[in-house]
């Protein structure tokens, strides 16, 4: 379900299915896990289902909490503009602004070089 790479300094992961309430947990945590592990690099999590169900937006926005907490950039990619007024809309707005994109050259080149500057 989940796979993930290093681009320029950035953690890049990638949803590749559909995340349903049966696996929603699975993916939090194997999120967090990848956060906490490559912290303080900064975030990019890619939607590239072209259904995005609400407990995938849910997750995302779990992940944008943590990343808030632990003071880790963090930007969303999907092609699904609804997904995106949604994310942008139930963001959360106490931490860190989540920043969502159609593309992930777009997010990549946002947040590349943040990791070191932000943890500083």
């Amino acid at each position: 379900m989940l796979h993930h790479t290093i681009e320029r300094g950035v953690l890049v992961v990638t949803l590749h299915d559909d995340v349903c309430l049966g696996n929603r947990v699975a993916a939090a945590h194997g999120i967090a896990s990848l956060v906490k592990a490559h912290m303080p690099a900064p975030v990019v999590i890619v939607l590239a289902a072209s259904a995005v169900s609400a407990a995938a937006l849910g997750t995302v926005l779990r992940a944008h909490l943590l990343c808030s907490r632990l003071q880790v950039l963090m930007a969303v990619v999907t092609p699904s503009a609804p997904a995106r007024r949604v994310l942008e809309a139930n963001a959360d707005v106490g931490g860190t602004r989540l920043v969502v994109f159609a593309r992930s050259g777009q997010a990549i080149d946002a947040l590349a070089g943040f990791g070191p500057v932000w943890a500083a």
